[in-house]
């Protein structure tokens, strides 16, 4: 067996170009169904983790979609504000179990400042690594992607816990400066995998001591902004399963505000992204196509080649199987290493997307990662490459040596 595959690897590179272009198409099929399985993947996982316990969100009329984007995983502009009246007669409603406040509008470095309760960390099963939680307005409690990111950046170096820092208007930075009233850093939160993480959380008050005291001029404007305080979001947990037939149209209709249901619309957005997915799928399968045909030519046109070898292995006492198996030797030998380049460059590329996906702020994706799933993109290069090199094998299989010998 050591020799029938020593043999087949020489035979393999003995022509370079046609080893070198048949490589490179399978590896590039099977790093384009490596990357839709580590994106798509770690997308589900994080949707799920995200809008696990929300059953409904609630903001200013507008695309429900887009208020699922901004106020679950944070990766767009919220529609707008809502009284936060509205909110609290919510909360004493029988069918409401929970409502969640969050307020947006500001960021540092990028990193957005989110207004709200401890129940948001709740949620979330969030645990302080360093500090403790807020404990008055002004105080903030960093994610763990934001304390690495100010690590690296003006803090570099200094503690973070008791560090101030100064919140700009504006949810993508470059804003006006809240100069007047910086925030304290009371605690910096475990990672745990989930939109926290990139995320600085404060108390409600403090985005309305900041906005507040920004906007009114006079006290009587200071009071009057005092009792038409707004919400940006509200995250809402239903009591009974029988409040998700009544309660979102019931908002909708006798409410300034929207009702959007996460399940709804992270399906309709799975949907759209899923396009995008069977399109890069669609690709690596025809690369894939291309690859097997590639593959099949070189060998149909390699035992043409060697029948002379092929004749001299016949007479020395070699079976049919064993020069067929040669054949298909040479075809695992390309899958061997097709599979290995495909799920390096996979990998690679799905690193590359995490990259800018979180330089963006957006969902986290990682090529650090090892799917089970991943153990099928071998089986598929096998596949394939037996698939090519099953009608060569057969050629060199049922060819007679007195055939081959007799042959100019």
């Amino acid at each position: 067996m050591a020799k029938l595959l020593s043999l087949s690897w020489r035979y393999l590179w003995a022509r370079p170009l046609a080893a070198v272009l048949n490589l490179l198409v399978l590896t590039l099929g099977l790093a384009a169904i490596t990357l839709v399985l580590l994106v798509a993947t770690q997308l589900d996982r994080a949707f799920e983790r995200d809008l696990d316990g929300i059953d409904l969100v609630l903001g200013a009329k507008g695309s429900p979609l887009q208020l699922i984007l901004a106020g679950v995983f944070h990766i767009d502009v919220p529609t707008g504000n809502i009284p936060l009246q509205e909110v609290q007669a919510l909360q004493k409603n029988p069918l409401v179990a929970q409502v969640i406040p969050l307020s947006l509008g500001d960021s540092y470095q990028g990193f957005r400042i989110v207004g709200t309760t401890p129940d948001y960390l709740a949620l979330y099963g969030a645990t302080v690594a360093q500090g403790q939680p807020w404990q008055q307005p002004m105080d903030a409690v960093l994610g763990a992607t934001v304390a690495r990111g100010i690590v690296g950046g003006a803090h570099a170096g200094a503690p973070l816990v008791g560090a101030t820092f100064i919140g700009s208007h504006g949810l993508g930075g470059g804003g006006h400066a809240h100069g007047e009233h910086p925030y304290r850093v009371a605690g910096v939160l475990a990672a745990c995998g989930c939109v926290l993480d990139r995320l600085i959380l404060t108390s409600t008050e403090s985005v309305w001591m900041v906005h507040e005291t920004a906007t009114a001029t006079e006290p009587e404007d200071l009071e009057v902004m005092k009792e038409e305080r707004e919400v940006t979001v509200a995250l809402l947990r239903y009591r009974t399963p029988m409040a998700a037939v009544t309660l979102p149209r019931q908002i909708n209709a006798d409410t300034s505000m929207q009702a959007a249901a996460p399940a709804i619309e992270v399906t309709r957005l799975l949907r759209l992204l899923g396009v995008g997915a069977d399109v890069l799928r669609a690709f690596g399968g025809v690369l894939l196509a291309v690859a097997a045909l590639s593959v099949f030519i070189a060998l149909w046109n390699a035992v043409r080649e060697r029948r002379t070898d092929l004749a001299m292995l016949r007479m020395l006492g070699a079976p049919p199987g064993r020069v067929a198996g040669l054949v298909l030797c040479e075809a695992l030998w390309l899958a061997a290493m097709a599979s290995a380049l495909g799920l390096l460059l996979g990998h690679g590329l799905a690193q590359v997307l995490g990259w800018v996906l979180q330089a963006q702020g957006l969902l986290p994706v990682s090529g650090l990662v090892w799917l089970p799933s991943e153990a099928g993109v071998p089986l598929i290069a096998v596949v394939v490459a037996a698939f090519a090199a099953l009608l060569p094998a057969m050629q060199a299989y049922r060819t007679e040596v007195a055939d081959l010998l007799g042959q100019p």
